[in-house]
């Protein structure tokens, strides 16, 4: 599994050229859990974010994310219900995962890609916080049926909470 926090700070690589183009600054994640472009540079007060899209990438490896021109790096128009995992006001991390009956799970705090396209969103690393996150790990939900991504929380079925797993088991004293 690759986390987009692995993903986030690769340089690209244009093919072509051999150039290095930029660098991971964010990713853009669509309606059906899946990365629609990678973010190069911030937007300002008049200027939109730099990137490119997902069908222009050939690959995200563990050392670079590679492309085919340089010509493919563009300002992005993103739809309503697209959101960043990083930036702006619609971002991901930080949000709550909260159930339907409103227990609340933790916060995302990172997204997981799938290992062979790295595009599909296949999970979520779930904190509750500094301490817990010492004391008991950091947990994994695996992509639930359904996700409504709400204003100021996702939310999931009940049966999340049953599918939550450790990431790591920390040490005893």
């Amino acid at each position: 599994m690759k986390r987009t926090r692995d993903v986030i700070g690769l340089p690209v690589i244009c093919v072509q050229t051999g150039k290095q183009v930029g660098a991971v600054k964010d990713v853009l994640l669509d309606g059906e859990w899946q990365v629609r472009a990678f973010i190069l540079s911030d937007g300002h007060w008049f200027q939109e974010a730099n990137g490119v899209e997902w069908e222009g990438v050939i690959a995200v490896g563990d050392d670079a994310v590679t492309i085919e021109r340089e010509d493919l790096i563009k300002p992005l128009e993103a739809a309503d219900s697209w959101r960043m995992l990083l930036g702006g006001s619609r971002r991901i991390k930080g949000l709550p995962l909260v159930t339907v009956n409103g227990h609340q799970l933790g916060i995302v705090d990172d997204v997981y890609l799938d290992e062979e396209s790295g595009r599909k969103v296949i999970g979520y690393e779930v904190t509750e916080g500094f301490i817990s996150d010492l004391k008991e790990g950091r947990k994994w939900l695996p992509m639930p049926d359904s996700v409504k991504v709400g204003e100021d929380a996702l939310i999931v079925p009940v049966h999340a909470s049953e599918a939550l797993e450790e990431i790591f088991v920390p040490k005893e004293e």
